[in-house]
């Protein structure tokens, strides 16, 4: 249908806008690449939604502004056996357990993605600013002490033998903590990681506050450093299986020096990098990167500083990340990435979905340095541009929204069809609104064990996703493939940053 020509200059004007934004024109960043006009995904929803998602992981006493109104307060007596303030934080994931470890982790990924991405978010980066807030608010909580971090509360085999809410939870708060002679390298690393990080979040909103989290971030650092071990030596019954610290401390040491360099500019953190990069293990050919391993991590960080920053000391941290990328790319020299029938990542059976989306931030963040820095990647003569990896990354994450075999959507609340049964107790038993009477710790299993559908919907989570195959049962029980965690969602915020806006959706 041809347009008529009765259109106001007004209308003509939106006319123009529309067309000029909806090809991508006008955003400097993107002007090598233009997107298709249309996205098929609604990249600002899943956005809103991944960040809204944390509101249902709070632990503590719950601000007048929660969106997510079927969670109320719970665990306000936390650290009190240890005659410390606990209170707050995230739980993790389906449970109601408290651990340091992966929430450091967490808020290191969320700092990154608003670091990188926040200037696109628009509205949301307020909401993004507040959910790294309530983990830095409690992290500082549990480095109140010098030489200590309170790395734990609850004790993760009771908790898991309840079926239960966290505003009932009747489980021991017991209190775990690392020091001097039980020391833990890696949770230290990552937790002096996460307060640098997000120190740069809020250097210019707050910049009190980024001054008290970078203080903290060299002091706990220093700690992780003088006393080593990995925590898992010390505190094996308490964090065993659950997160154990299967890869080491070394890469916690780097990444929290190479984080603890970008917020301060200190050269004495260029210095510790240099001359200790090679132990702590920056060549190795681990391309698993998550909670337990930064190597990677570190290696993307630390290419900025030699690509943007023109630090030529670091040069050969473009090569390590670059062996990474070659690891991805299907078909190319050095290729070892495992994909499903349906084109996933995949690393394992147990959460699989946090390394599709870490793996999918450090590709866009990587093709962010190269582009600035106007590189490529080189895998064995093959040459693999920015462009590349942001549709490898791209590809990941419209699988992870519904674009494949079983057209199911893996986060929660987005899209027409997602996982309705997902292990998760606070989202699968009655709220306290429905139901104000407690229900008490065996009782929560009747609801564990039904089949229908989670009466709470936990907005925003993502979960463990399809087996190697594609296939997903969505079972309760399933806690590899059906729980969500928190840090499966934080670099999947960056990512969606990133594709809302650059197919003109924010």
């Amino acid at each position: 249908m041809g347009l008529s020509l009765s259109l106001s200059p007004l209308a003509l004007i939106v006319l123009l806008a529309c067309f000029l934004e909806c090809n991508g024109y006008g955003f400097p960043f993107h002007q090598h690449h233009h997107h298709p006009r249309v996205a098929k995904h609604n990249y600002r929803d899943a956005l809103t939604k991944s960040i809204l998602f944390f509101e249902g992981q709070r632990s503590g006493k719950l601000p007048s502004n929660q969106r997510m109104t079927w969670r109320r307060d719970s665990g306000l007596s936390d650290g009190a056996a240890m005659h410390v303030d606990l209170v707050g934080g995230y739980y993790d994931a389906g449970d109601n357990v408290k651990f340091g470890f992966p929430m450091a982790f967490t808020t290191t990924m969320l700092s990154w993605s608003v670091l990188e991405f926040g200037g696109l978010m628009k509205g949301e980066l307020q909401n993004a600013k507040q959910a790294i807030r309530w983990a830095t608010d409690y992290l500082l909580k549990a480095t109140v002490h010098p030489d200590i971090i309170y790395v734990q509360v609850g004790d993760a085999n009771k908790d898991h033998s309840c079926w239960e809410r966290p505003e009932d939870m009747d489980t021991p708060r017991s209190v775990y903590k690392i020091d001097k002679n039980s020391p833990g390298s890696d949770v230290a690393g990552e937790t002096a990681a996460a307060l640098a990080a997000a120190s740069l979040v809020f250097r210019k909103t707050d910049p009190t506050y980024s001054k008290l989290l970078a203080r903290r971030a060299m002091r706990v650092f220093e700690f992780a450093d003088k006393y080593r071990g990995p925590y898992s030596n010390g505190l094996k019954k308490v964090v065993c299986p659950f997160y154990c610290s299967y890869s080491g401390y070394q890469d916690e040491l780097l990444w929290g020096a190479a984080w603890l360099h970008r917020a301060t500019k200190n050269p004495t953190y260029l210095n510790y990098i240099q001359v200790n990069g090679q132990t702590l293990g920056a060549a190795e050919f681990d391309n698993t990167f998550g909670w337990d391993n930064k190597h990677v991590g570190a290696r993307i960080l630390l290419s900025k500083a030699f690509l943007v920053q023109r630090l030529q000391s670091l040069h050969e941290y473009k090569g390590h990340a670059d062996n990474f990328i070659c690891s991805l790319i299907p078909g190319a020299p050095f290729s070892s990435a495992q994909y499903t029938p349906g084109g996933l990542l995949f690393k394992m059976s147990d959460s699989n979905m946090q390394y599709v989306t870490s793996t999918s931030f450090l590709l866009l963040t990587y093709a962010k340095y190269l582009t600035s820095a106007h590189q490529v990647v080189n895998c064995g003569g093959t040459t693999i541009t920015p462009k590349r990896l942001r549709s490898i990354a791209k590809k990941q994450v419209d699988y992870l929204l519904g674009d494949n075999p079983l057209k199911m959507s893996y986060m929660v609340g987005y899209g027409p069809r997602y996982p309705q049964r997902i292990h998760h107790r606070g989202s699968s038993l009655p709220s306290v609104a429905n139901h104000p009477a407690k229900i008490q710790c065996s009782a929560g299993f009747n609801f564990m064990n039904s089949e229908s559908p989670n009466p709470n919907i936990l907005v925003g989570a993502v979960i463990g996703g399809p087996d190697k195959n594609d296939r997903f049962p969505d079972q309760r029980s399933d806690y590899e493939q059906s729980e969500p965690s928190t840090y499966m969602n934080a670099p999947l915020v960056g990512a969606l940053a990133y594709l809302a806006h650059s197919f003109g959706q924010l």
